[in-house]
């Protein structure tokens, strides 16, 4: 059995991180979304996974390589343009061959792995097999509607009034029978080959398509707020080491974890919270489910349920809760006369403001 994992998707609604970075690099707990997933293939007993990329492949190249720090060998696989997940399916022909696979969203986390998820397919081997899981907002997402026995027999992409609230999530189990699929299959009104089109047509032909309706934890991280309540996930589980530098004016409270390198001085930490290496907090508050990446400065200031990626800075600020700080950002106090914000902002970007 081989895996499919496709990383190739802009990361619109991550702007302006993403205009500058992988959206399946950013990472949740200081680890990129995209090895959680890597991690969870090679421990279903997968060696062989493509990587469908791409106009961020060389970064995507460069974080994975040849994949064999997670045990894997990878073959990369560019799409030109994003042209939907069946697309991705249909360009890797060659390299999937005659073998079952499992297609992975390289932005999507799914607590718990995905091993008997794999097994259970190894052992009945159906022809395809979606998961399911009840979400509050169907119409984000591709829906399927059960019958009485079941049975999946329609599937939607994004609807306007959905019929069920049960979404597909971005894991799918394939024999070779979906080729035919998605070569069958023409472009949806967004001008993408949808993948959900692909399991449709298999329904309508009567094949051999089963469902499992997840009940654990799942997130498809295109949103900050998903990557947020993600890392929260993450640090949930967090174990607590200090291997950085401590002193004795600090309090640690719950489970921290300090990376080597790092160093922590007259400051108050309460996890769960991972500090990164080369990291220096000064006189500062880190609150719990904050994850500050390597190399930053944290200075005077205070932070809570935060991802702040490598490089960034902040100095005299208080408060900052529920945000996502970009690689090498500095976020200091505004002047306080005149009264008035001076912002730097790219494309896209949301700000609030406290008047």
């Amino acid at each position: 059995m081989k895996a499919l994992v496709l990383s190739g998707g802009s990361g619109t609604r991550l702007r302006p991180i993403t205009y500058t970075s992988a959206k399946q690099l950013v990472p949740v707990a200081n680890k990129p979304v995209l090895f959680y997933g890597l991690e969870a293939i090679a421990e279903a007993g997968i060696v062989e996974v493509g990587i469908v990329v791409g106009e961020t492949g060389e970064e995507i190249r460069a974080a994975v390589d040849d994949g064999s720090r997670f045990g894997l060998k990878v073959t990369y696989i560019q799409q030109h343009a994003p042209l939907g997940l069946a697309h991705a399916v249909l360009i890797a022909r060659d390299f999937l061959g005659d073998d079952d696979f499992v297609m992975y969203l390289g932005d999507n986390f799914v607590v718990g792995g995905i091993a008997p998820l794999v097994d259970g397919f190894r052992a009945e081997r159906p022809e395809a097999r979606i998961l399911l899981t009840k979400v509050p907002n169907p119409s984000c997402f591709g829906v399927a509607e059960l019958g009485a026995d079941g049975q999946v027999v329609a599937l939607e992409e994004k609807p306007q009034r959905p019929k069920s609230d049960l979404a597909l999530v971005g894991v799918f189990l394939f024999t070779p029978a979906v080729h035919e699929a998605v070569r069958a299959i023409s472009p949806s009104d967004r001008g993408e080959l949808e993948i959900s089109d692909a399991v449709q047509w298999m329904i309508d032909r009567r094949r051999d398509v089963r469902c499992t309706i997840i009940s654990g934890y799942w997130k498809d991280t295109g949103n900050v707020t998903d990557m947020l309540e993600v890392n929260r996930s993450v640090l949930e589980r967090v174990e607590a080491a200090v291997d950085g530098t401590v002193d004795e004016e600090t309090e640690i409270i719950g489970r921290v974890r300090i990376e080597a390198g790092a160093r922590v001085h007259g400051s108050r930490i309460v996890g769960p919270a991972v500090i990164g290496a080369g990291t220096v907090i000064t006189d500062a508050y880190i609150g719990p489910f904050t994850a500050v990446a390597e190399d930053c400065r944290i200075t005077d200031s205070e932070i809570e349920y935060s991802i702040v990626l490598a490089g960034a800075s902040l100095t005299g600020v208080r408060r900052v809760e529920a945000s996502l700080i970009g690689r090498h950002v500095t976020v200091t106090p505004a002047p306080r006369k005149p009264a008035a914000h001076r912002l730097i902002l790219g494309d896209h970007s949301k700000v609030q403001i406290s008047s």
